[in-house]
């Protein structure tokens, strides 16, 4: 491993011209540029030398020798909103990031300058980021209501997305297969976007539907963004219908469409099969108006809840599936025991077989146990290949801040850009490793605004990762997914050592980055 060695620069001598130099360093930039050798020089958490060679003296001196250094990732879809309880980000710098992005899917903080202001005070390992979510207003203005959103009801929303725009907010966001947004009418998006891009923010959309209506749902999000004329993220972008598995040409095709119509529409993913959402996304969205008092009054009745498993079947069987064995517990509070079990496996613990009425039936008792969140194996590799390799989608990783030991979570929140690395650049060779870094720094820096990250240049703020080629690795996996990538002994941000020598160190430099409003 490579050794940090000290460039003799005492106490009391003349101030160094550097605070760390990266010298025999194989550099790839982010921008796409073949690797090439260099020397990297930082002072006051700037990139200030790119070169062959760099003279003068450091406070610190990397022997980079057998490690690639590129700029630190970017993971532009997370739900790490809590980064202030949770702030050195462990499973997230473990694996090279250095700058997150929460508020996803529709869901962020209400009080966004409050809430920044918190990460501020706290301090985190990361640089934090975040979306003004639509779920989130939608339910301060009109609670979990199945309906069409009034006039004067728009306007207070719209109010509220342009205060968390003035406060910080990089953009809008929806969830519009959940509850509340999935009663949301095209005109009620379309004006509370527009509040955001009127701040030159972007739109980043978890779609109506990612499977069986997965066309429509693309066209509907570039539909926004093109009456608005703002920046669109296309948010983990997927096809989660085995009936549907092949799908992914068209929506490429219809991005790339409107790339060229002049649409500045983006798209990420994440590098696995399997997704995971909660367990109420698989009921219908009737089921989930009006609350838990509500929900659970409807699954207690006999006759509805005769209803609502007919529609679960017919919901599941549209997919391409007989029954839910492709879900997975992740987490379930009422009783941990369940946690990393199959519906199959739940049903035989809880209702004594494992047919699909049983596991509806298991189903149902989750729900009135308080729900929980899941892991949905349900997508093809051949899909997940065909969209990493188009050009214009970035790596996101679509995970929170992990309590090690706690449930049993997707993997993807411990090995997302490794498993990039690793299994998708090295092992088969989907990708080049230049493309893989461009896809994980640069393409996302640009299109969420981070002017001065995600590349290796002159003026850039230093967020660096430096990983070993032939070893980086994700161990996590799905039946053990509490285990740190492998393979990144170094991660900086903003000039500062957050993993030096494989181990997290207790820097807290991350800053938060606002949007253009700011």
């Amino acid at each position: 491993m490579a050794a940090i060695v000290l460039a003799g620069w005492a106490s009391g001598a003349q101030q160094p011209d550097f605070d760390l130099l990266i010298v025999n360093a194989t550099i790839i930039d982010g921008t796409g540029a073949p690797a090439r050798r260099g020397v990297i020089a930082i002072k006051d958490g700037r990139i200030v030398r790119v070169a062959p060679a760099v003279s003068g003296a450091a406070r610190e001196r990397l022997d980079a020798t057998g490690l690639t250094v590129a700029p630190g990732f970017i993971d532009v879809h997370t739900h790490a909103d809590d980064l202030a309880d949770h702030p050195a980000a462990a499973n997230f710098v473990a694996m090279g990031v250095t700058t997150i992005v929460a508020g996803n899917c529709g869901s962020s903080a209400l009080e966004i300058g409050d809430a920044l202001e918190r990460i501020r005070q706290t301090r985190a390992a990361v640089n934090f980021a975040t979306l003004i979510g639509h779920n989130t207003v939608r339910s301060a203005v009109m609670g979990a209501s199945q309906r069409e959103a009034a006039v004067d009801e728009i306007a207070k929303m719209r109010a509220l997305v342009f205060r968390g725009m003035v406060e910080g907010a990089i953009g809008f966001s929806t969830g519009l297969q959940y509850v509340p947004g999935t009663y949301a009418k095209a005109n009620e998006i379309i004006e509370l976007a527009r509040a955001a891009a009127n701040e030159r923010g972007l739109y980043a959309t978890h779609m109506r539907n990612e499977g069986t209506a997965l066309l429509d749902s693309v066209r509907e999000s570039i539909r926004v963004a093109e009456l608005l004329d703002m920046r669109l993220e296309i948010s983990h972008l997927k096809v989660d219908s085995p009936k549907q598995w092949g799908t992914s040409a068209a929506a490429l095709a219809l991005i790339d469409d409107a790339r060229r119509r002049g649409v500045k529409v983006q798209a990420d993913q994440y590098a696995y099969t399997a997704g995971s959402s909660s367990l109420s996304i698989r009921f219908p969205a009737w089921v989930l108006e009006g609350g838990e008092a509500a929900i659970r009054e409807r699954l207690n009745d006999p006759a509805t809840w005769q209803r609502i498993k007919t529609e679960i079947r017919s919901l599941v069987e549209e997919r391409g599936f007989t029954d839910l064995s492709w879900a997975t517990v992740a987490s379930y509070r009422a009783d941990p025991t369940l946690n990393g079990l199959s519906m199959k496996a739940v049903a035989e613990r809880l209702r004594g077989e494992a047919t699909a009425d049983a596991q509806f039936e298991a189903a149902r008792t989750l729900m009135l146990g308080g729900g929980a969140s899941m892991v949905y194996h349900f997508m093809s590799d051949d899909d997940v290949a065909r969209i990493m390799k188009d050009p214009f989608v970035a790596m996101a990783s679509d995970a929170g801040l992990i309590e090690p030991g706690a449930g049993v979570p997707h993997p993807r929140g411990y090995g997302n850009t490794v498993r990039v690395l690793g299994s998708f650049v090295r092992d088969q060779h989907v990708i080049p490793l230049t493309e893989a870094i461009r896809k994980m720094t640069e393409l996302p820096a640009k299109h969420m605004g981070f002017t001065d990250r995600g590349v290796i240049r002159e003026g850039a703020a230093a967020d660096l990762v430096l990983f070993d080629p032939a070893r980086v690795r994700d161990a996590a996996t799905y039946e053990r997914p509490h285990a740190y990538a492998e393979g990144l002994p170094h991660v900086i941000v903003n000039g500062e050592f957050v993993v030096r020598g494989g181990q997290q160190t207790a820097a807290r430099p991350g800053v938060v980055l606002t949007g253009p409003r700011r």
